[in-house]
């Protein structure tokens, strides 16, 4: 089964921001190593990293017209992220490789979605 692993940020502290200084060298580290991790699970495709949600645009169609409204569509702290396809035998193993991000155990979540076939 294909599933998409969507990561909510939350409060996960970001390279290049006052939070992530804080977190010491070490733990940086482990972060980085573990991210490492998920993408070397058999049955992994990472998703390409995503800029950050203040950079965003979010389109809407009202009355037949295109609105375009700078930032995240859903408020900073519910962002997403990043994503990664995983390849698994079934949700429990999901579930496994979800509680390996990093950013799951820092303030953030992991939202795991069967992919579907709609066509």
């Amino acid at each position: 089964m294909k599933y998409v692993l969507l990561i909510f940020q939350g409060s996960t502290p970001l390279p290049g921001t006052p939070e992530w200084e804080a977190v010491s060298p070490e733990e940086q580290k482990a972060v980085y190593a573990d991210y490492a991790a998920l993408n070397a699970i058999p049955g992994v495709t990472p998703g390409p990293p995503l800029g950050k949600p203040e950079n965003a645009t979010t389109v809407r169609v009202q009355d037949g017209r295109t609105l375009a409204t700078d930032g995240p569509f859903a408020d900073t702290k519910e962002a997403i992220g990043g994503f990664f396809v995983l390849e698994a035998d079934d949700l429990d193993a999901a579930l496994e490789v979800a509680a390996k991000v990093p950013a799951a155990r820092l303030g953030g979540a992991i939202e795991i979605r069967p992919v579907e076939t709609y066509w």
